[in-house]
This record gives structure tokens, C-alpha cells and sequence, in this order.
């Protein structure tokens, strides 16, 4: 079987037709994603109650991002009290460039994500709840991996543990009382 000729892909271009997805910038100049809505229904006496629980990801494009899960009657309410519980828990991440620092392994129960830097050029290899968290963060090289668990909840905060322990090369040397002079050795 003869496969279809493909239209050659320059150095740095991703799909041949870009990334069509629309930027979901709010009022506030946030980025928020939805990563996941869940649909919960209670049994009782009258039928059933539904509610929903929404688990959102917000962030500025420049290394702070959080997330956040809201619970209500209507899927509209659920997302923004998750867009406002993630506003409330946001964190700064280290950065080098538009890649991460280095390469960290992320553990939250049976979830594990491993985050390495790529270099210019590569884009998000990453899939699901991995991808929203770090596009929302605007880390625009990176190759990740997801490996244990495939519930959101999980793979979300596993995510959000690797990211926390990322460090500069700055931040290392000032731990380690970096005013010793390159070279030195004793």
C-alpha cells in the first residue's frame, strides 16, 4: 500500500496547520482550561439529584499557574468557582527561557509525571491534564510523561508537585552558599 505524499514540515512548525485552538484568555488576562467535569448523581427518596464538579486549570502565560474544582447544580457555576478556588491557590514556577530548568519526577498518589526540558522549537509534547497545566503556565518547550494513573485529579496534582520543586541555577548556588569563586576547589 502506497501512502499519500505529506507536504514537508519546516524546523519549529507543528501541525502543518498551527495550533487552531483558540486562546481562552478572560476579562482578568488569565488563561483558564477546563481539564475535567464530572457528572455526580445522588439517589434518593424523590429520584435522583445531578451536580457536576468541574477541575480547572488557571494561569498568566509567565510561570504562575494553579488549579482549582468546583462543585455545583450547573456546569457554568461549577467552572467559575473553580476558576476562583485556582485563582486562590496559584503558584510562581521557575523557568529557564520557555522550557523548565531541569528534569523532575512528580509523585501524588498512584500518579507519577516526569517533566523534562526540550530544546526551542519542540513545543508541548504532553497530553491531557499535563498540557492545559503547562500551556496555562506558558512553558512552550517541554517533553513530559504521564505514567500510573489516568484520573485527572491525580495526574493534575502530580503535576503541580514536580513543578513545585523546580529550581533556577541561581536558586541552587544560593542554597548551597554560592559566593565561592569559579574554579576553587580546596
Amino acid at each position: 500500500m502506497q501512502r499519500p505524499m505529506q507536504r514537508p514540515q519546516r524546523p519549529g512548525q507543528g501541525s502543518p496547520r498551527g495550533d487552531r485552538r483558540p486562546e481562552e484568555k478572560n476579562e482578568s488576562g488569565m488563561i483558564d482550561k477546563v481539564v475535567h467535569i464530572n457528572r455526580v448523581t445522588k439517589v434518593v427518596k424523590g429520584g435522583k439529584n445531578f451536580s457536576f464538579s468541574a477541575l480547572v486549570v488557571v494561569g498568566d502565560g509567565a510561570g504562575k499557574v494553579g488549579f482549582g474544582s468546583g462543585k455545583a447544580k450547573e456546569v457554568p457555576a461549577a467552572i467559575k468557582k473553580g476558576i476562583e478556588i485556582a485563582k486562590k491557590n496559584m503558584i510562581k514556577i521557575a523557568l529557564n527561557g520557555t522550557t523548565i530548568p531541569h528534569a523532575i519526577i512528580g509523585h501524588y498518589g498512584a500518579g507519577k509525571v516526569l517533566l523534562k526540558p526540550a530544546s526551542e522549537g519542540t513545543g508541548v509534547i504532553a497530553g491531557g491534564p499535563v498540557r492545559a497545566i503547562l500551556e496555562s503556565a506558558g512553558i512552550q518547550n517541554i517533553l513530559t510523561k504521564s505514567r500510573g494513573t489516568a484520573n485527572p485529579h491525580n495526574v493534575v496534582k502530580a503535576t503541580f508537585e514536580a513543578l513545585k520543586q523546580l529550581r533556577t541555577e541561581d536558586q541552587y548556588k544560593s542554597l548551597r552558599g554560592g559566593n565561592e569563586p569559579e574554579g576553587a576547589e580546596a
